[in-house]
């Protein structure tokens, strides 16, 4: 016990040292900086997920005329999640921390509303984040896109007045040099997507512990050289730079070449690479295990066939409507009977945006038209859905 005539000058003592180190400390950010978190990210809790389930891509961001009734297609056909792109530069296009969040607001809040869940793609930096204003391309300083998925998690996280995000897609493609900036792709690229890769999770999962951090769809080129990389290659090249522990499903995309649903690989004539076939997945997924994230989903972040007979770099492998119908719900179902409980959720590529036409190659891969009236893979899985054939 200190005797009371010292305690006097012993707490002067203290009050000084405090008042010391507060003078020379930093200012607290308003914002915590996940660069460098003085913990371990909390362990994310997530709600039990399904194996498969089932989302579809839609263009609901920008369009307040269509974002109700694409919805309700949505819904009508049981797609219970919905993905959209919440660019970046749209939303702190004005400047570091200059946030407009009016858009994302309403797409969140009516999406709540219709009770389907979100998986936002975040990406397409602002001018202000990289010199070379590249078209879609990692910033100069990726602190700063690890500081917008702080602040879109905390706006959009568990318990959210104005709605929730489930589940973020961190950045897209980033095999493609169009989507990394113009800058080399190959086993560099793919450590520096990692890398923003892991920050954005640190980030994501401080802001909201539930929210579900999806690394980005690789595009299934099946080509490296410098332009782009194969998928499969590129993911092992992930791993070797660290993958592991960065991210809570896997994100895949299987926009699909070869016409038939369950073909083994090579055994169709025109489609001799495995990235042509639908059963790529089944590679990538061996590649976790390999890793020893076999405990982890994969989640279709696209997928689907095209029926485009207009552009040459798609008319090769095109099948008509009636086949993309087909192959649509044969693929879920194929999805449900082999690849449980490991595949997660399937995102189908994609409902038409209002805009587009027969001059749009995306247009070609929708399961509706831009006026919103059904094709037939939207009628058919609606159908399959309906009756119990996709439970």
């Amino acid at each position: 016990m200190i005797e009371p005539t010292l305690r006097r000058p012993l707490l002067a003592i203290v009050l000084l040292v405090t008042l010391l180190a507060s003078a020379c400390a930093p200012p607290v950010p308003t914002v915590p900086s996940p660069t460098v978190p003085p913990v371990p990210a909390a362990t994310p809790t997530p709600e039990p997920l399904l194996s498969p389930d089932y989302g579809v891509h839609m263009f609901i961001y920008g369009q307040p005329s269509t974002t109700q009734r694409d919805l309700r297609l949505a819904t009508d056909a049981g797609f219970r999640w919905q993905k959209s792109l919440f660019q970046w530069r749209a939303i702190e296009g004005a400047g570091k921390g200059q946030f407009d969040w009016t858009e994302a607001d309403r797409v969140v809040r009516m999406s709540a509303a219709a009770g389907v869940k979100i998986i936002a793609r975040l990406d397409f930096q602002p001018d202000w984040a990289r010199k070379d204003h590249a078209h879609n391309g990692p910033p100069d300083d990726y602190r700063d896109y690890w500081d917008f998925v702080s602040a879109f998690a905390t706006r959009y996280g568990t318990g959210s007045t104005i709605g929730r995000v489930h589940a973020i897609q961190v950045w897209n493609e980033p095999n493609l040099d169009r989507e990394w900036g113009n800058q080399t792709i190959g086993p560099d690229s793919a450590a520096d997507y990692v890398r923003l890769l892991r920050g954005a999770s640190l980030a994501a999962h401080a802001a909201d512990p539930n929210i579900l951090v999806l690394s980005a769809g690789l595009s299934p080129t099946g080509v490296t050289n410098g332009k782009s990389a194969d998928d499969l290659e590129y993911l092992k090249w992930m791993y070797q730079a660290g993958l592991r522990g960065a991210f809570d499903a896997l994100g895949v995309n299987a926009n699909v070449q070869a016409p038939e649903v369950d073909a083994p690989f090579g055994s169709l004539k025109d489609f001799p690479h495995p990235s042509f076939y639908f059963r790529r997945v089944e590679q990538m997924r061996q590649v976790m295990v390999d890793n020893g994230d076999e405990a982890k989903q994969i989640w279709f972040l696209e997928w689907g066939w095209t029926a485009d007979t207009v552009h040459s770099a798609y008319a090769w492998f095109a099948v008509s409507e009636q086949k993309k119908a087909i192959n649509i719900v044969e693929g879920m179902k194929f999805a449900r009977a082999n690849w449980s409980p490991w595949i997660g959720v399937m995102v189908l590529w994609t409902l038409a945006e209002p805009t587009w036409n027969a001059e749009r190659e995306e247009y070609w891969w929708a399961i509706t038209n831009p006026d919103g009236t059904p094709r037939d893979a939207y009628t058919r899985v609606l159908t399959a859905r309906t009756t119990g054939v996709l439970p």
